[in-house]
């Protein structure tokens, strides 16, 4: 009894100094309260809903905690409404930067601002001490403010290429020790989808959400790395973590920390129009950009060099790569790449293989107006960075794709900007395989041009996870944090019991047009064509629709759509719509508005499942309609369909 006066003493004094700090978003249907006790947490409500209750943040140095018994020195509100103009038109060319910020200063040394956005919210830490600090944790907290479900692509280790399927599952039925890497989705009452990744990720590891067994998830990191070895199998590759430190991250003590992102929407096919990750990274790093040039790409690895009809034999050799540039030219891609195997050996990376003229084959590339991308591993290019990409300059390489990185610590992180950075010098585009996802590193470094980060199409040559529901949750899902090296371009297309795997020979699920549509659908700045080039001629008018198909955009609109179910994207470059619908395994109709176009008439070039897709999904058919901006298109797709269609004005 005795102790009763003290407790509610205490109570009282906590609440005498408690404050709640409200922000909402420029239209006023997001609001964030951010209340400081002996603890900093945040709550919010959108469109009239609650999402989040009492978040609790925090940063954990090794001699002080950043939110423990906070003492706000300052709170500033401000407004910002501006265009910015991107380098590289991953979803448009300029984006409106419009939102609400509250900036509260704390006694030592820190601070957290939160931005509001009418599409979501974010908010950081920021600190400003003279000397390196020791980051020994972040507590990030979600808790739900309901029984909420998410999308959780669940990972098995911090030792992971992030190529996970979405669990769709309760929150409070994913217990701890479950984690997952970003982005997730939440679905929320009332419709409402919360989108949660990260931006401006530097010189900081990755942030994943762990399970509680509640309404709940908390955050977890990747310690930093002390030492790696190789491993026994795939010692070329893959790594074993011998020795981690006890913190996650050793930093510079003046800095931004990466912001926590929450996209929100009721309308699901708004999502694909969100572009906070980009607007909340820092600004470009490079000067010169024109030299960064987008465009679409003959792949080789996918069908394994499987080429046909000709007087050589295909491989890993001259010959065949410059059946692959031919092909290349005589469709206007703009680049080739080289996989595994180009190289005398994996791990050395100045040498061609003996059947491989390098040289020849760029000097020819360059004759073709086409050029030459090298893939190569992680390790190698970090040991040798200079060496290597000097030479891949020297040959006149346009790029290079690096791959099988595994890790989000802080290492790789750097890692990932040295790699860009480095390749900016010398005027080298990069692409991101066996890669985390796309953390917005790439608005400071337009020549990174696309990031793996999810199950894509590969994954056909030896599973059969590759479905039409996955292809329709991805650009709700994975595309949300940026653009995705889904691979597609398959020619060889199969129902589902029609459907077998193949390592030389592999196919899609799902109907052609299907396959078409994802060149509008996926966003990726350098998109490839997966398929050999033997079976790609063979379908010519496929191709040349493709072709025709840009990879980066001046505005993107979200037509309609439903996580899982469906999706339909409209997307404009130059004075041309171009417009990409995909389905699951349902057969199904949809109206488009046409209103988005613009006045006048338009010639609509489609490309739509044909009559029997739903028994052989290669069928489909091309036709040609003249469509006012005031009228009603209707969508036909089949089972696992697509449609495609490119619009342009009379």
């Amino acid at each position: 009894m005795k102790t009763f006066p003290i407790i509610l003493f205490l109570f009282f004094s906590l609440n005498l100094f408690a404050k709640d700090y409200t922000v909402q978003s420029p239209n006023g249907n997001t609001k964030v309260t951010v209340s400081v006790t002996d603890g900093i947490k945040w709550s919010s409500i959108y469109a009239g809903t609650s999402i989040f209750t009492n978040n609790e943040i925090s940063v954990v140095l090794s001699d002080k905690v950043l939110g423990a018994v906070p003492k706000v020195v300052s709170a500033k509100e401000s407004s910002n409404a501006t265009v910015e103009t991107t380098v590289v038109g991953i979803k448009s060319k300029q984006i409106k930067n419009e939102y609400n910020e509250l900036n509260l200063k704390f006694k030592g040394d820190y601070s957290v601002v939160f931005r509001v956005f009418n599409e979501g919210i974010a908010y950081r830490f920021e600190t400003r001490m003279k000397n390196q600090i020791t980051v020994v944790d972040e507590k990030a907290d979600l808790n739900f403010a309901g029984s909420f479900s998410a999308l959780f692509p669940e990972e098995e280790s911090f030792i992971s290429h992030n190529e996970r399927s979405y669990l769709d599952e309760p929150v409070a039925g994913i217990g701890s020790g479950r984690f997952c890497s970003l982005p997730a989705l939440v679905k929320a009452s009332n419709n409402i989808k919360i989108g949660i990744t990260e931006a401006d990720l530097y010189d900081y590891p990755c942030l994943f959400l762990e399970g509680t067994g509640k309404n709940s998830f908390v955050s977890k990191f990747p310690k930093a790395v002390l030492e790696a070895v190789p491993s026994k199998n795939g010692a070329d590759r893959d790594q074993n973590i011998v020795k981690e430190a006890d913190y996650i991250a050793l930093t510079e003590g003046t800095r931004n920390f990466p912001w926590r992102v929450f996209m929100l929407s009721k309308n699901d096919a708004k999502l694909i129009e969100n572009q906070m990750v980009y607007l909340l990274s820092r600004p470009g790093s490079i000067g010169n950009t024109a030299w960064i040039k987008p465009g679409q790409v003959a792949w080789d690895w996918w069908n394994d060099n499987n080429i046909h009809g000709v007087d050589f034999k295909s491989g890993l050799n001259t010959d065949t790569y410059k059946y692959y540039i031919d092909f290349a030219a005589d469709y206007g891609l703009e680049y080739i790449i080289l996989d595994e195997g180009w190289s005398v050996t994996t791990t050395n990376l100045l040498k061609p293989n003996n059947e491989l003229n390098l040289e020849e084959l760029v000097s020819y590339a360059k004759s073709k107006n086409v050029g030459v991308v090298l893939w190569l591993l992680w390790g190698p290019l970090d040991r040798e960075m200079e060496t290597i990409l000097d030479q891949f300059k020297a040959w006149g390489v346009k790029g290079i794709k690096v791959d099988f990185m595994q890790r989000c610590d802080q290492y790789m992180v750097n890692f990932y900007e040295r790699a860009a950075r480095e390749c900016a010098k010398r005027e080298l585009l990069i692409d991101y395989h066996g890669a985390f996802k796309p953390s917005g590193m790439l608005r400071a470094y337009p020549n990174i041009v696309n990031h793996e980060g999810l199950k894509g199409m590969e994954n056909n040559k030896w599973s059969k996870l590759i479905t039409p529901a996955h292809d329709v949750t991805l650009p709700f899902t994975r595309m949300l944090a940026g653009p995705m090296d889904f691979t597609p371009g398959a020619m060889l297309n199969a129902q589902e019991k029609d459907y077998s795997i193949s390592w030389s020979n592999p196919m899609s699920q799902g109907t052609r047009c299907h396959q078409v549509a994802m060149y509008v659908v996926y966003e990726a700045p350098l998109q490839m064509l997966s398929d050999n080039p033997s079976n790609l001629r063979k379908e010519d008018e496929t191709v040349k629709f493709i072709s025709k198909i840009p990879t980066v955009w001046d505005e993107t609109i979200g037509l309609d759509g439903k996580v899982g179910e469906y999706i339909a994207v409209a997307r404009k470059k130059d004075n041309k719509w171009y417009i990409g619908a995909m389905t699951n395994w349902d057969e199904r109709e949809l109206e488009i508005d046409l209103s988005f176009l613009g006045e006048g008439t338009y010639q609509l070039e489609i490309m739509q499942d044909g009559v029997n897709a739903n028994k052989s999904a290669h069928d489909y058919k091309k036709l040609s309609v003249e469509k006012s901006s005031g009228s009603k298109l209707k969508i036909q797709m089949a089972k696992g369909g697509g449609w495609a269609a490119i619009c342009t004005k009379k």
